[in-house]
């Protein structure tokens, strides 16, 4: 009786000592100073991204077939989608992330609806964030620029006028699938122009067309081509825990 109390007492000592050490670490988490970096500024990146597109080459990204980008450089900063010639991804796969894409539509109009500046930023190369010139073109709320494509329109229409650059800033939370299999959703909030536009939202399923499918931890960012003329810049991208 006496040696069982023992190790019972022994068992009880041991779980209290990792409690301890894990409040520990926890408490160690809490005091420990954030990594210092440097936010950047309206063209430079932060100094912990990792630079995707400055306008000097397309070296990050390829074709589906692995193939160089063959979309074309423009105006020694950007990069203009060559019609007919598939979208681009990037080299590099990611988990969760925060990315920040510029983008611009012809300034001179043509056509509508959907058949006006047409593309998308898609997450995990799944989860299509639209590009859409939305100024004054009227079109199906999910299917507007800064809908998270077929799935919900954004809060706010906060487009500019067309050929004027505009921005998202993307938080990206990667789906996570547990040791039973259990899938826990995708979710993305967006700013656009710098305002809040998708909050957190959770992504059930990837987009309908999209060019990757099954689930995945990681995946590419792709730049799709709607056959519209649609200009980027200024990309890069920041690896989340």
């Amino acid at each position: 009786m006496i040696k069982r109390l023992t190790t019972i007492i022994g068992l009880v000592a041991f779980c209290a000592i990792g409690v301890i050490q894990n409040l520990h670490a926890a408490d160690d988490e809490k005091t420990k100073e954030p990594k210092i970096i440097n936010p950047g500024s309206w063209r430079n990146a932060p100094s912990d991204a990792i630079v995707l597109f400055d306008g000097s080459d397309l070296d990050s990204f390829v074709t589906k077939s692995g193939k160089p980008a063959p979309w074309k450089l423009v105006e020694g900063d950007s990069v203009e989608v060559v019609r007919g010639e598939g979208g681009i991804f990037t080299k590099k796969e990611f988990g969760s992330f925060q990315l920040h894409v510029e983008w611009a539509t012809p300034e001179n109009i043509k056509g509508k609806g959907q058949g006006r500046g047409n593309s998308g930023v898609y997450l995990h190369g799944r989860y299509e964030v639209q590009v859409l010139d939305s100024y004054e073109n009227s079109t199906y709320p999910d299917g507007q620029a800064g809908a998270v494509y077929g799935i919900a329109p954004p809060l706010v229409n906060a487009s500019r006028g067309p050929g004027k650059w505009q921005s998202y800033d993307i938080i990206f939370t990667a789906p996570k699938k547990d040791a039973s299999g259990n899938i826990t959703n995708a979710r993305v909030t967006v700013l656009h122009n710098g305002v809040l536009i998708q909050n957190n939202l959770e992504i059930p399923r990837p987009t309908a067309a999209s060019p990757l499918r099954g689930f995945t931890e990681k995946g590419p960012v792709y730049l799709q081509d709607h056959s519209n003329p649609v200009k980027y810049r200024n990309i890069w991208i920041r690896e989340l825990k």
